[in-house]
């Protein structure tokens, strides 16, 4: 696996770990709390990366290997 790949999972592993809005009380937007934006601002950002690692560092060869399979089955 490429190495920007640990790089990341790395920092989405830290950055979720977001001991610096424990005791923050203020709202975001006049009514979200600074905590949950985080983490939807962090959902966003987490399901970006996996995408990005999907389409960009999945192997090739385990699509292959499946079309070969599928080609030579038969439907009923």
């Amino acid at each position: 696996m490429r190495a920007w790949v640990w790089l990341g999972a790395l920092a989405l592993f830290a950055l979720h770990q977001d001991f610096w809005l424990w005791d923050d009380r203020s709202l975001v937007l006049g009514f979200l709390p600074a905590g949950l934006a985080w983490h939807a601002a962090y959902s966003l950002a987490a399901g970006g990366f996996w995408a990005l690692v999907v389409m960009r560092a999945w192997p090739r060869s385990l699509d292959d290997d499946e079309a070969d399979a599928s080609e030579g089955a038969t439907r009923p």
